[in-house]
């Protein structure tokens, strides 16, 4: 600890209380199954597998004595399909099926860390495990028979072992596998101790999709501490002798992220994790259904610091766990992707290599909508020739009814199944027929640009319903005389379709059924009729039908308040349970940027245990 009088914890049964509790446990020792862990341990398993409940349905591959690793979680969640979507066609995964592919390929890969899917994304698994086996450690596990059964024995038992671990990620439908070693092999006492897939000297691994994307080992933070937490201008040193992995991505998957992946070894350690970032979301919202394999060496460092990214900035746009509090997705990404798979919390501490808390810390760098997976939905979903923008504004041209945007035009809400009230709802006709509308929409447009904002009237704080869809579609019921443009649209307010339950709030959400207003606004900002409208509250128009119809697609600001409170809850209980230990004053005597920012930021005062 990193003050005197031990850790001040927040008042039991609250969300930061369970939060401080499992930094606690995670500071005291490692996780290892087959130790069970007592009582403390055993909440956090449950409250896991509680978090997952909300949103999945899922079964559990049994690992209580660590009999299939011995540092994955003892209950090993596969998520099935999202509990909102009853009658949808997924990939079947067969859990008895999965648990043979599992003990069959798990000597294939570094500790017995097989490929393991912890993330269930539009129907896809996003996976982790640690990089292949060497010769040294499939020998020890498998015998000395192999050393003296021929000169082809290293052929055979790579072909065996090797090839289970191929069959395991057909099975869950993994094409990409992205890889973090700065290594091609990684070496000690000069033997090579693991492997990878992409030196497989047999090719084994050809018919995958192989990024070689090298990312700094744990011991590379130590240097970020020493910085006072700063990682901006910290820059790894790829002239290192065992540094043999020059980045490798096939160029189809590069050409949309507008990135000179030439410039690599010169960026620092936030623009490195940013476009790494990038890349695996532009990845994983391909419109294939295969998924992603990530992995380091032992798959316990910056294997969890990608995932636990992916999974937060995913949730952050609303599109997993959508159900979760700022302080629940925080609990299960600590909990799950970092303290029961594995993570060495105590030794990194000791040696002061906190890749942990640059975790966390770093959620303020991809805060933007350049980091949001739908920002590429959004590019798909629109119309031929417009973007989100031009589909967002709406021109005034005369009066519309006060139910609908114009006799042309009306909002819907869809409802989800099993939430509390229904809604009614028709087409929204946003698409012009002809180029030359377009033209001329765009030119009016320019000249006098309006938006459509969401307005609420009461608990400002709250975010869009998310037990329902904007829905933006082609209607069939538009009469000739308007379809070759669609320039007619009112600009009088806009009452939203109401809840025939209204006396129950949505499933899952804080926000009540009473949704407020529509006002026509200015690009300027002001108010043609009078409204009270948040800064956040601009209309998110519809998306493809893979996403979860009890998800309503967040605004860029909305992504930005969630991940900055999950960020900020973080610090928090951090601060009073691990504490940061402060780097020697510089010559000015200043504090610590980053614990000047406790104090500012977090609201801690002398009392705190820094």
């Amino acid at each position: 600890m990193a003050g005197g009088g031990g850790p001040r914890l927040p008042p039991a049964g609250s969300g930061d209380r369970a939060l401080a509790e499992l930094l606690l446990e995670f500071s005291r020792a490692q996780y290892r199954a087959k130790d069970g862990g007592g009582a403390a341990v055993e909440r956090i398993e449950r409250r896991c597998l509680e978090l997952f409940g909300r949103d999945y349905r899922y079964s559990v591959i049994p690992n209580v004595h660590g009999e299939v690793c011995a540092h994955y979680p003892r209950h090993i969640v596969l998520l099935e399909r999202e509990a909102a979507k009853h009658n949808a066609v997924f990939h079947s995964v067969q859990v008895g099926k999965l648990q043979d592919l599992i003990n069959r390929s798990k000597m294939a890969r570094c500790r017995g860390r097989f490929v393991c899917p912890v993330i269930l994304y539009k129907g896809k698994h996003i996976c982790r495990s640690a990089t292949l086996a060497g010769w040294g450690e499939l020998y020890g596990r498998t015998g000395y028979n192999y050393i003296f059964s021929g000169e082809n024995a290293d052929s055979q038992l790579f072909d065996k072992v090797r090839g289970h671990d191929i069959k395991l990620l057909r099975y869950l439908s993994v094409r990409y596998i992205c890889d973090l070693m700065v290594e091609n092999k990684k070496v000690k006492f000069g033997l090579n101790v693991t492997s990878s897939e992409k030196v497989d000297k047999a090719q084994r691994y050809a018919d995958f999709t192989l990024l070689s994307i090298p990312y700094p080992g744990c011991e590379f933070f130590k240097d970020y501490k020493d910085r006072d937490y700063t990682a901006e201008g910290l820059i790894f040193n790829w002239k290192q002798d065992y540094v043999d992995a020059p980045l490798s991505i096939p160029v189809s998957l590069t050409q949309s992220l507008n990135i000179d992946w030439s410039e690599y070894q010169s960026w620092d350690l936030v623009q490195q994790t940013q476009n790494y970032l990038k890349l695996l979301i532009s990845i994983i919202n391909s419109d294939d259904d295969s998924g992603l394999l990530v992995h380091c060496i032992s798959g316990w460092d910056r294997t969890p610091l990608f995932i636990s990214l992916l999974r937060l900035s995913l949730w952050a746009d609303g599109l997993i766990h959508t159900s979760l509090e700022p302080s629940e997705i925080l609990y299960l990404t600590v909990a799950y992707d970092w303290f029961l798979f594995g993570h060495m919390l105590v030794d990194r501490l000791s040696k002061g290599e906190e890749i942990f808390f640059f975790c966390f810390n770093f959620l303020k760098h991809i805060t933007s909508e350049e980091f949001s997976a739908l920002k590429s939905q959004r590019r798909k979903s629109l119309p031929p020739g417009f973007t989100l923008e031009e589909i967002c504004m709406l021109k005034q041209k005369d009066r519309g009814s006060t139910t609908s945007l114009s006799s042309d035009f009306s909002l819907g809400l869809e409802s989800s199944p099993g939430a509390a009230g229904s809604f009614t709802y028709e087409a929204v006709e946003l698409m012009p027929a002809g180029a030359q509308a377009q033209a001329a929409w765009r030119k009016s447009c320019a000249s006098s640009p309006q938006a459509v904002l969401w307005s609420r009237a009461q608990q400002s704080e709250d975010r869009l319903p998310s037990a329902g869809m904007v829905e933006v579609k082609s209607s069939s019921s538009s009469s000739s005389a308007h379809s070759d443009n669609f320039l007619r649209i009112g600009s009088s307010p806009l009452e939203v379709p109401r809840s025939r339950s209204a006396d129950h709030s949505l499933p899952g959400s804080s926000v009540s059924t009473d949704f407020g207003s529509w006002q026509m606004v200015t690009g300027c900002g002001s108010i043609r009729e009078q409204a009270i409208l948040n800064a956040d509250a601009s209309l998110s128009c519809s998306f493809p039908d893979e996403f979860s119809n009890t998800c309503l697609l967040v605004s860029a600001s909305d992504r930005e308040s969630r991940l900055e409170e999950v960020r900020s809850a973080f610090l928090a209980s951090y601060s009073r349970t691990i504490g940061l230990k402060a780097v020697p004053p510089s010559p000015s005597g200043a504090i610590g940027g980053l614990l000047e920012q406790f104090v500012r930021g977090v609201g801690l005062r002398g009392s705190s245990t820094l």
